[in-house]
């Protein structure tokens, strides 16, 4: 590549996706002077002119490493170049160089200096502010230091010698590397952070390699989870428990076999249910669910099974039952740990047979229905106590999912929170659109023991009474306060080894260091109290003055 004629077009493209703008590897972001310059006026009101520079200059050599950086894989030409950098000033818009000068950095001449015109950096500061005393360009001279810095592999500092903003006819930089500046860069270090920015961010920038993978490597899993959750219609899922039964809830869609959903009240069974069966082949199917613990044993199998007019003292007419309405479906048997012995022998042999007798007939009827069932009770133990047919527990548990509390995964609190208050919102009408970090806390701290189902009535309850924009503590139920405030209290408890530790130090501060006297008070012998001087690190403490200025500093 001609660098003399590199155009910037060359070097950016666009991802036809996100249809987002980079210059080789870095993502660009469109700015212009002026929003710059209102930054800077911005940062110096606040900060002050030393403040602001230490920002601006920071920012420039974390630019200028970090382009070096890029240009060292996609473009080494350019980063070798002697004018590269000043190339990719022009193209930046940053200033135009008219004058270089460059040597091999060893001797009394400086390693590059810089006659350069149009800096923004002196046109908005002159904007802004006049004419200033001292040179402004700060985040120009960061840039050049950062640049170099990298291409070397070795400490380099700019400094502006002359600045059109404080009356000069033209700006004018000097570099050179660190250990030939001599004292004259003691003043300029502290506006770099550190005696060798070159190390933090060659530290940084590994750190930042090392998250790019992990995003690349998560975009994919990130879509599908995202896609997962408007399913789940309800239930947004972000820890990676959730993550991984909803995955394993996918592929049992596609596969045709009864599955067992097990986990506590509210923990949101019925949505897994209806997601398995979105995901299943059958999804354009009835999706029916039924409580079993919602009727007597008589009404759930008429229910189930339907019966014929007559069949019964007030079955006036034919019923079909949920079985065959969901025929060529999915049947939800909610609470099936709920259900009867004899009621369980009538669903096990609706399972093996794949038929059903409506009450009152004897004409068998074949269905094709998908059993899903759940339940908040251990089936294991309903059948030792022998409640539960072991044998209808192998037909309906073929692949068990068990949802984890809320407590165990707080990383959904605040999404689901966050998607309730939205629905929640909408529905009623309000203006409520957030949670106070006070709330969130208080969420993140509560052990939720009614699951999202408490989460989404909690919401509910908060977005109703709050008469704000924001919901906050005080518009959480009294019992979630009292929680927090329980483990902000436990949180202040100190250990038996803390209070120990207090305790000697108090009273060797009251005997003035004298550790005989002290093992009298406490009550222990002079060895057990040198020994636990030791283990607490205060060995060192002597008789007299000394013992009070230990326990002070």
């Amino acid at each position: 590549m001609d660098i003399a004629k590199m155009n910037i077009s060359e070097m950016l493209q666009v991802d036809p996706q996100s249809e987002t703008l980079f210059l080789l590897d870095q993502r660009v972001l469109i700015n212009d002077s002026v929003s710059e310059g209102l930054l800077r006026r911005e940062l110096i009101q606040i900060f002050g002119k030393y403040g602001a520079k230490n920002v601006l200059t920071r920012y420039g050599y974390a630019h200028g490493w970090r382009t070096a950086e890029m240009l060292s894989k996609r473009m080494p030409s350019l980063l070798n170049s002697p004018v590269g950098g000043a190339s990719l000033h022009k193209l930046y818009g940053l200033f135009i160089t008219t004058k270089l000068s460059e040597s091999d950095g060893s001797g009394d001449e400086p390693l590059i200096k810089s006659i350069i015109n149009h800096s923004y950096e002196a046109e908005q500061h002159l904007l802004h502010f006049g004419l200033s005393e001292e040179c402004i360009c700060w985040t120009l001279t960061g840039f050049a230091s950062g640049y170099e810095s990298y291409k070397h592999n070795k400490d380099v500092y700019f400094i502006e010698t002359k600045c059109i903003a404080k009356g000069d006819d033209h700006c004018e930089i000097e570099g050179r590397f660190a250990d030939k500046w001599g004292d004259r860069i003691k003043s300029e270090l502290p506006f770099y952070g550190m005696e060798s920015t070159n190390d933090i961010l060659k530290e940084l920038s590994e750190q930042i390699k090392h998250t790019e993978k992990k995003l690349k490597k998560s975009l994919f899993s990130l879509k599908n989870v995202e896609l997962k959750k408007k399913a789940l219609d309800g239930m947004v899922v972000r820890s990676k428990p959730m993550t991984d039964l909803i995955n394993l809830a996918e592929r049992t869609g596609k596969v045709d076999t009864t599955v067992l959903i097990t986990g506590e009240s509210g923990v949101g069974k019925e949505l897994l249910a209806r997601y398995i069966h979105t995901c299943s082949k059958q999804n354009t199917k009835p999706f029916i669910a039924v409580n079993c613990g919602a009727f007597s044993d008589t009404l759930l199998e008429s229910e189930l099974f339907g019966h014929v007019k007559g069949a019964f003292t007030g079955a006036d007419r034919e019923h079909k039952g949920l079985i065959e309405e969901a025929n060529g479906g999915t049947l939800f048997l909610d609470e099936i740990g709920e259900t009867t012995p004899s009621m369980q022998v009538k669903l096990l042999r609706f399972i093996q047979e794949k038929e059903i007798r409506r009450i009152g007939e004897n004409t068998p009827r074949k269905v094709n229905v998908r059993i899903i069932s759940a339940t908040n009770k251990c089936l294991e133990d309903e059948i030792s106590k022998g409640n539960f047919r072991r044998d209808l527990f192998y037909r309906l548990r073929v692949i068990e999912l068990k949802i984890p509390p809320l407590k165990s995964r707080s990383e959904d609190v605040l999404p689901m929170a966050y998607s309730f208050l939205k629905q929640a919102s909408q529905e009623m009408g309000t203006k409520v659109t957030g949670l106070s970090p006070d709330a969130c806390q208080c969420m993140l701290s509560y052990d939720w023991p009614g699951n999202v189902r408490e989460l989404k009535n909690v919401v509910q309850r908060a977005c109703a009474l709050c008469d704000r924009d924001t919901i906050e503590c005080i518009d959480l139920p009294q019992e979630i306060q009292e929680f927090m405030c329980s483990r902000k209290d436990y949180d202040r408890i100190r250990t038996l080894e803390e209070l120990e530790k207090e305790h000697i130090e108090r009273t060797l501060k009251i005997t003035k260091g004298d550790k005989k006297q002290a093992a009298d008070i406490l009550g222990i012998g002079i060895a057990t109290l040198y020994r636990k001087l030791k283990t607490y690190g205060m060995e060192d403490i002597r008789p007299g003055g000394e013992c009070s200025e230990y326990i002070t500093r």
